[in-house]
């Protein structure tokens, strides 16, 4: 079975077929945050360690770090940053234990984030045109990690899934010239927005299948891209999810402080015979009573982390 392996200085996370879906928390990125860029821009970390504590309370086996800031001062992102990116990785990582994703179009970032971070993270990203590939899998190679593959090219991103999947196809192909073996990429089949195409959710429901049987490639997307532009989006997120695992989609980068899409994740990895004895089910039961007695989602799971965490320590001190 196909085995995506991440690490942290602690911590091993494996995004595969038998495993339970990765949840790959997005919140770490500027875009379409102004407070937070201007944030980074003076300096300022504080929504940073906010969300990177929050985000793996709740529940993120990997987190997503992006440093994607156009400065004021400086307009020029191959300058600023790269050097953002280390601070914000050596920042996120110095809180929690999780595995990171690393996540830039500037590749003079992407070295920079794969020499500050500790163990395997996952690159986000590489995509089919030419120049990109030429720049991005010599990182993949000679850092040993296994890389996001976003089904675009050259010619843009095609509404033919067909076209989306030999676009994958073609990444894998030219990982293995690079000698990075297929088990290493992980493909985003790109999710068009329901509200736009009908078809959408269909689409990529069929185009994980095949990237699984005929590729043998995990998968992963950015889920609230399904929902763009409508209302209750998180509720269309929530019905999504499970059926994107249950076609198969191994990992999905998404806002895990969203208690709905969380808890419709804990069923589908219950039902899917990916959480023994529904151990995981019954740890999230007590933050949604918690939940229901007034507290909000990311307080009660932080609590219920804590508690948890406790526990283990006390554990071991008796041990």
């Amino acid at each position: 079975m196909t085995r995506t392996v991440l690490e942290s200085k602690s911590k091993t996370v494996v995004i595969g077929f038998d495993e339970p879906f990765c949840v790959i928390g997005e919140r770490i990125n500027p875009t379409g945050r102004k407070k937070l860029a201007a944030e980074l821009e003076a300096g300022n970390f504080s929504t940073v360690e906010k969300d990177a504590l929050e985000q793996v309370a709740c529940g993120a086996m990997v987190l997503d770090v992006n440093a994607g800031v156009v400065y004021n001062s400086n307009p020029n992102p191959n300058e600023t940053e790269p050097p953002l990116m280390t601070r914000m990785i050596e920042i996120v990582q110095g809180l929690v234990d999780v595995p990171l994703c690393i996540d830039s179009s500037v590749p003079g970032a992407l070295e920079a984030g794969l020499a500050a971070a500790q163990g395997r993270p996952l690159l986000n990203s590489v995509t089919g045109e030419e120049d990109r590939l030429e720049l991005v899998l010599p990182l993949v190679k000679k850092y040993n990690v296994p890389v996001v593959a976003i089904s675009n090219d050259d010619t843009g991103i095609s509404e033919d899934p067909d076209v989306r999947f030999e676009v994958a196809k073609k990444i894998v192909q030219r990982a293995a010239d690079f000698g990075i073996p297929a088990h290493d990429i992980v493909v985003d089949p790109l999710v068009m927005p329901v509200g736009a195409m009908a078809t959408a959710g269909r689409q990529v429901f069929a185009l994980v299948q095949r990237l699984r049987e005929e590729l043998g490639v995990n998968t992963t997307c950015g889920a609230s891209n399904i929902s763009f532009g409508l209302p209750n989006r998180h509720g269309i997120n929530a019905a999504f999810l499970p059926m994107a695992i249950g076609a198969g989609m191994t990992s999905a980068i998404m806002n895990p402080v969203r208690q709905v899409e969380m808890e419709a994740i804990r069923a589908a990895n219950f039902l899917s015979a990916h959480d023994p004895n529904g151990g995981e089910w019954i740890r999230f039961a007590k933050v949604l009573e918690a939940v229901e007695g007034g507290m909000s989602f990311a307080e009660a799971s932080q609590s219920q982390s804590q508690a948890a965490s406790g526990r283990r320590g006390g554990r071991r001190a008796r041990g």
